[in-house]
């Protein structure tokens, strides 16, 4: 059994904090990603719609950016255990970054469901 495994939950949240850091710090798409939630939470402060926009958007985002480190914890466990390249690792790569690209496909969705809402009606 791992020695992580039954830690208090102070420290398993020190874990995951630090390799939220990493990732941060690692991983350029995880940056551009939480630029762009820091843009969207900006522009829903400006436009103030409601309640519900907000738990959507922030749903999509969070979505995305769990994808974006399940992406980065398998690309770094397939690089470790398999550092030459090899066609089905390629495959389990290719596949996480399809992941993420497909909720970062709906979270624009998601955005411009938003603008339509908020557009004028004529």
């Amino acid at each position: 059994m791992s020695d992580f495994k039954n830690q208090p939950f102070a420290a398993r949240v020190r874990h995951a904090f630090a390799g939220v850091r990493h990732a941060v710090g690692a991983e350029r798409n995880l940056r551009l990603q939480l630029l762009a939630l820091a843009a969207m939470l900006v522009l829903l402060g400006y436009l103030r719609p409601a309640p519900v926009w907000w738990a959507l958007v922030l749903l999509a985002a969070s979505g995305v950016l769990a994808a974006e480190l399940f992406n980065t914890a398998i690309e770094r466990l397939a690089d470790h255990l398999h550092p030459q390249a090899h066609a089905q690792i390629r495959i389990v790569k290719d596949c996480a970054a399809a992941a993420v690209l497909l909720l970062a496909v709906g979270a624009l969705c998601v955005a411009g469901a938003l603008a339509l809402s908020l557009w004028p009606a004529r």
